[in-house]
């Protein structure tokens, strides 16, 4: 019997056309990412993470992993992180939280930590309005189990978190040091993320650590 404490990994990532001008910076980020999830979930044996993983533009919104062991998390590359089109950053959220909300809610004691990266704001959504988002992220923030991160270039992040009620908002450049500075900040949220379940401690605020404002 598997008496481990489930932690639900979701990370929804913009592949729209205006992410082109770092993709690379992007693949070797998101590829940092795997890497590190993998060591730190090796530090936390009492907990088993589980990764669902989609991208999205205006021309489909891929689902590349959903409700699988970390360990099937892969890298990426240029191969087959291709940006183009636009950003219905709605439509990639509500289906995704959607989504997993209604194959966990039979679940026992457990996390889920959503992380969105976007390099810009909604543009192309057709079936889900910010409203429907915020309301939808309110729900289940109340719940207490849910953790929402907003990461962005391009626009007022901040702002834009905000109106889908999303705390734990941060900016990156899109530049080399900007990506670095920002993984940086990921991954020491994603350790005391993992530190605060341990204990048992309130998840929902202050992921990157004074706000992620830099």
């Amino acid at each position: 019997m598997n008496n481990k404490h489930q932690v639900h990994n979701l990370i929804i990532l913009d592949e729209s056309g205006s992410m082109l001008s770092i993709k690379q910076e992007i693949v070797e980020a998101f590829n940092a990412i795997v890497t590190t999830m993998k060591k730190l979930a090796e530090s936390f044996p009492e907990q088993e993470h589980l990764i669902s993983m989609v991208t999205f533009n205006s021309l489909e919104t891929k689902t590349y992993l959903h409700l699988n062991p970390l360990a099937s998390l892969d890298v990426i590359s240029g191969k087959n992180y291709c940006p183009q089109s636009g950003t219905p950053l709605y439509d990639a959220m509500g289906f995704s939280i959607g989504r997993l909300r209604n194959e966990t809610s039979n679940s026992g004691k457990h996390n889920v930590l959503v992380n969105v990266l976007t390099d810009g704001l909604e543009n192309a959504s057709r079936e889900y309005s910010g409203p429907a988002i915020r309301s939808l992220v309110d729900e289940l923030k109340h719940s207490g189990n849910w953790t929402f991160t907003y990461t962005g270039a391009d626009h007022d992040v901040e702002r834009a978190a905000l109106d889908v009620s999303i705390p734990n908002a941060i900016r990156f450049q899109k530049s080399k040091a900007g990506i670095d500075n920002f993984l940086r900040q990921e991954l020491h949220g994603r350790k005391m993320y993992m530190q605060k379940v341990r204990n048992g401690e309130d998840v929902s605020t202050n992921f990157f650590g004074t706000n992620g404002k830099k």
